[in-house]
C-alpha cells in the first residue's frame, strides 16, 4: 500500500460522491449498509469487503475516500487491520460494531488505533434508519478529515507533560465535542492536575461506548473520570462524560454542582447534545464557567456557548489547524461567543489559567 497525507473532499465545491467501501464479514450487514448508503446520492458504495484481506485489494484498486470496519472477523480483526492500514495507507476509518460491553471497549481500543468514529449496528434499542442517518452524516464529515500515519503506543504516550493547578477552586468546566473528539479529549484530559476544576463532557458517541471510553480514560488520567449517572457531583479531579443515548444537564444547589442525567427529543441531531449542557451551564454556572468546543461536524453547542458567554463565561475553540472536523468550533466562532481559539495543546493550560482567576 502506499502513502497518503489526506483523503477524502477537500476541495469546496468539489461535486462527486464520496466513494465508500463496506467491510463486515456478515453478508446481511453488507447488505444492509450498501442499501442504506445508495439512498444518499451524495455517497457512492464502490464495493464490499467479507475480510480484511480482501478489503486491502479493493483499497489499492477502487481507493475509496471513507471505509466503514467491522472489528470482529475472520482471518484478521479489525483493529489489526486498522493499526496496519494508519501504518501503511491512512485514510478515514467508520468502525460499525455491535452493541455490547465487549464491543465498547474493543471500540474504545480502535478509536486509539486511528479509526475517526464508532457508530453501533443496529439492534434492539438502535433501528437501521436510527444508524443509518447517522452513519451518512459521519461519512460526510469523514470524507474531509484529514489523517496522518499513526505515532507508535510509546511514542505517543511518551509526549504528554503533566500541568499542575496552584490552587483548588470553585469553577466548573463544561466540554464538547464530535467528530475526533476521543483523542482529543484524552490529550486534554491527561496533563490535567488531581485538583483541576470539576468537568462535565459531551462526547457525540454510542450508549454503552460511553462507559468504556471514561474507563480507559480513567486508567490514563490523574484525575478521575467515569461515565455520567444521575446526581453525580462536579467536583475537582472528577471529570463526568454524558452516557451514549442521555442528555447531561449541569445543576447547582448551594455552591455544589451536580448533573442531571436524562432522556429526551435529539436536540441540535444529537442525544447526548452538548447544547443541552452548555444551555444548563448558563443557567446554573454563569461566569463560573469555563466552556470548551472541540472537534466536531455540525453546529452543536454554538447556541448554548452563545448563552454561556452572554452569562460572563469564558469559552475556548480549539483552531482549524487541529481539529479533524472544523464545524463545531467554526460555529460557535462565528457567533461571538468565543474568547479564545487556541490549538489543541494548549487547551488545558488556558483552562487551568482561567481556573485560577
Amino acid at each position: 500500500m502506499g502513502d497518503r497525507n489526506i483523503v477524502g473532499i477537500e476541495i469546496p465545491g468539489i461535486t462527486r460522491p464520496i466513494k465508500v467501501l463496506i467491510v463486515d464479514d456478515s453478508a446481511m450487514v453488507r447488505n444492509i449498509l450498501q442499501k442504506e448508503l445508495s439512498k444518499d446520492p451524495d455517497i457512492e458504495v464502490i464495493g464490499t469487503a467479507p475480510d480484511p484481506y480482501v478489503a486491502r485489494d479493493k483499497i489499492v484498486q477502487l481507493k475509496p475516500d471513507v471505509i466503514t470496519l467491522d472489528i470482529e472477523m475472520p482471518r484478521m480483526d479489525g483493529i489489526t487491520f486498522l493499526r496496519k492500514l494508519m501504518q501503511y495507507y491512512p485514510l478515514p476509518v467508520i468502525i460499525v460494531s455491535s452493541l455490547t460491553p465487549k464491543g465498547g471497549e474493543l471500540a474504545m481500543e480502535a478509536l486509539e488505533a486511528g479509526a475517526v468514529e464508532v457508530l453501533c449496528k443496529p439492534g434492539a434499542a438502535y433501528t437501521v434508519g436510527d444508524m443509518s442517518v447517522e452513519l451518512i452524516d459521519k461519512i460526510k464529515a469523514s470524507a474531509r478529515v484529514r489523517v496522518q500515519k499513526r505515532e507508535s503506543k510509546t511514542t505517543a504516550s511518551s509526549s504528554y507533560k503533566k500541568l499542575s493547578l496552584t490552587k483548588t477552586t470553585n469553577k466548573v468546566v463544561v466540554i464538547g465535542s464530535s467528530t475526533g473528539g476521543t483523542e482529543a479529549l484524552t490529550r486534554v484530559l491527561r496533563v490535567l492536575p488531581p485538583n483541576s476544576p470539576g468537568i462535565a463532557i459531551v462526547q457525540h458517541m454510542p450508549e454503552h461506548f460511553t462507559r468504556s471510553f471514561a474507563d480507559r480514560l480513567n486508567g490514563l488520567c490523574d484525575i478521575e473520570v467515569k461515565e455520567a449517572e444521575n446526581g453525580d457531583s462536579v467536583i475537582p479531579g472528577r471529570a463526568l462524560i454524558a452516557p451514549g443515548n442521555y442528555h447531561m444537564l449541569l445543576k447547582r444547589s448551594g455552591a455544589n454542582y451536580y448533573v442531571e442525567v436524562k432522556s429526551g427529543p435529539l436536540v441540535s441531531r444529537h442525544r447526548p447534545s452538548v447544547d443541552v449542557l452548555f444551555k444548563s451551564a448558563a443557567q446554573y454556572g454563569g461566569k463560573n464557567v469555563i466552556g470548551v468546543i472541540m472537534t466536531g461536524m455540525g453546529k452543536d453547542g454554538a447556541e448554548g456557548m452563545k448563552l454561556m458567554h452572554e452569562q460572563g463565561a469564558k469559552n475556548i475553540a480549539q483552531d482549524e489547524a487541529t481539529c479533524v472536523v472544523f464545524g463545531m468550533p467554526k460555529e460557535a466562532i462565528a457567533l461571538n461567543a468565543v474568547d479564545y481559539v487556541l490549538p489543541l495543546d494548549k487547551i488545558p493550560q488556558k483552562i487551568l489559567e482561567l481556573a485560577t482567576e
